[in-house]
């Protein structure tokens, strides 16, 4: 993921706050989960959150939708640069 994804993401978060019924899915079949951060490298998600999808009511999911929202504004999903120190 880079700025602009996230930053699409975010923006589709935000959509998705609005709608009444049949919150869509964040899912974009990436599906490849980040050892670092824990989260999905494609919809910014966490296993319990992917796994319990197809159970959660509107509400639930919305509240998921708000912590992408938030996760891909903080950049929480960026990979820490290389400090440069070689020095084990």
């Amino acid at each position: 993921m880079n700025f602009a994804e996230a930053e699409t993401l975010a923006d589709r978060a935000v959509a998705v706050r609005d709608l009444p019924e049949d919150v869509p899915s964040p899912c974009s079949s990436v599906c490849r989960m980040d050892r670092l951060s824990g989260l999905c490298e494609g919809c910014l998600r966490t296993i319990p959150e992917i796994a319990g999808w197809s159970k959660m009511d509107d509400d639930a999911r919305r509240h998921v939708w708000r912590a992408i929202e938030l996760r891909a504004r903080a950049g929480i999903w960026r990979i820490p640069e290389e400090s440069g120190d070689t020095h084990a």
